[in-house]
């Protein structure tokens, strides 16, 4: 059974547009590759409602923890070229990093969020944050919580300088570099994927608002005892701080800004080839998209699996998920990627960006 593609594309089309004329959204990007080719590319709304700049399909927008899923993608892209190994003892590139007994710590640990270190000091500042060296010594110089693949704790914040710091001595490249040179160009998406945002393109980017987010970082600081632990109150994961320039230029690798064109673009070149680009071996894609660990996650308290730097979920897909509505996934064995992006970082409201994601895997996965 063939896929009715302009049936799929008007559904999301319908979709979006009445999430944003109801007044549930600012401005939604959707996006879909299936065997390397575009399928859906959808857009609907502003990227700033003061001035009324309508959305396009390339306005990045600031899609936290999605961003996670460019810092993984990096490192098996590096992985295929041989500059990195998964084995790696961070140490070995990274000696300051061996204090408090971290040196067995390996880059796998740190992509499977088992390496023990997920923790930044309680006054940490987003002004931090804009100071790479200041935060890879803060990483450096963490006591570890357990001993490496002891326990499963998401590095919300960590993450970032972890990869970052071992890409950096790895290939004396930071890693925005890195995922310019050797992702974003040959995909065709300068541009669009970004960790540091280039001073001349803040102008494009989306204006991010706030509808619930905060309140739920609150809630959550509140009631999960380990929250404020990996992400303290001054620079919870929200609108906020995702709307600071000096932090929005800074490399803070744990998030991105991103089109949902470009993610799903990049999602589709790791499982497969797109336009003669395919960013890793079948046989890698087989090893980073499979389960890795399972098990209660430290801060959240629930059942989490990750496979080598993305959520691996039952329904087959590979990738990751941010905060406010943001997300970036493949199916392998639907030769399907899907990215979706929104600007009013919400909670508690459903999760329409899920909710688009699902449609279109039903309809790939309906068609066979």
């Amino acid at each position: 059974m063939t896929i009715d593609e302009d049936a799929v594309r008007a559904e999301v089309r319908r979709t979006i547009h009445a999430l944003v004329d109801s007044g549930r959204e600012a401005g939604v990007q959707v996006a879909a590759y299936r065997h390397g080719r575009l399928i859906v590319d959808e857009t609907a709304g502003t990227a700033d409602a003061t001035t009324g700049r309508p959305l396009a399909a390339d306005t990045p927008i600031f899609s936290v923890s999605t961003g996670k899923g460019l810092t993984s993608s990096v490192v098996h892209v590096l992985a295929e070229a041989g500059r990195l190994d998964h084995d790696l003892r961070v140490a070995d590139v990274w000696p300051e990093f061996a204090r408090h007994g971290k040196h067995t710590v390996t880059l796998r640990h740190v992509l499977t969020h088992t390496a023990g270190v997920p923790d930044l000091p309680a006054d940490v500042t987003p002004a931090d944050f804009t100071d790479w060296d200041r935060m890879c010594a803060l990483v450096a110089d963490a006591v570890p919580r357990w001993a490496p693949g002891e326990q499963i704790a998401y590095h919300a914040w960590t993450y970032g300088w972890l990869v970052g710091e071992v890409v950096r001595r790895a290939t004396d490249r930071t890693i925005s570099t890195v995922l310019a040179e050797d992702v974003a160009a040959p995909l065709g998406v300068t541009g669009e994927l970004f960790f540091g945002v280039p001073d001349a393109d803040l102008p494009r980017l989306a204006v991010l608002e706030d509808n619930g987010l905060a309140d739920l970082m609150a809630f959550a600081s509140a009631h999960l005892p380990h929250f404020d632990a990996v992400a303290p109150p001054a620079v919870h994961p929200d609108a906020t701080i995702g709307s600071r320039p000096d932090v929005l230029r800074a490399d803070v690798p744990a998030v991105g800004t991103l089109t949902a064109r470009a993610a799903a673009r990049l999602y589709a070149a790791l499982i497969g080839d797109v336009d003669g680009v395919r960013l890793i071996s079948a046989d890698r894609l087989r090893q980073v998209s499979a389960v890795a660990v399972r098990g209660v996650e430290w801060v959240f308290g629930q059942e989490m699996a990750f496979g080598l730097g993305y959520a691996v979920d039952d329904d087959g897909s590979f990738g990751t998920s941010g905060s406010g509505g943001s997300l970036a996934y493949a199916y392998p064995q639907l030769g399907l990627s899907v990215a979706a992006t929104r600007n009013r970082l919400g909670a508690n409201d459903g999760d329409p960006m899920e909710g688009l994601r699902t449609l279109i895997r039903d309809a790939v996965r309906a068609a066979g």
